[in-house]
């Protein structure tokens, strides 16, 4: 069971950056595929992007694709999620999670989340 904790969110202005990361615990991590989601407020939680156990595989939802990059460290149990040239509807949660089924679904488990607010 891969148990992640989030971290590096904020409040940015639109067309900024920020780099999100996931620090997983358990020995396995480096064989699942991870994934990052999201949730806006009053709306229901949707997947963001996906990358394979080695990196080699990612896959972006239509809404971030050419503005978000995901990307994983195995030695450091870490997943990344660099978004670029941000908007306000990119507000809200960002949960990381292992993908249970390629490439959006997800394990029960979820972290705390960690706050995306983009002013306009």
């Amino acid at each position: 069971q891969v148990q992640p904790v989030e971290s590096g969110g904020g409040l940015v202005q639109a067309g900024g950056s920020l780099r999100l990361s996931c620090a997983a615990s358990g020995r396995s991590f480096r064989a699942y595929d991870m994934g990052w989601f999201r949730q806006a407020p009053g709306k229901e939680r949707e997947f963001v992007t996906a990358i394979n156990w080695s990196g080699g595989s990612t896959y972006y939802a239509d809404s971030v694709k050419g503005r978000f990059t995901i990307s994983r460290d195995n030695v450091k149990n870490t997943v990344y999620l660099q978004m670029n040239n941000l908007k306000p509807e990119d507000t809200g949660v960002y949960y990381c999670n292992a993908i249970s089924t390629w490439p959006t679904g997800h394990s029960d488990y979820w972290g705390q989340g960690t706050q995306v607010t983009v002013s306009s």
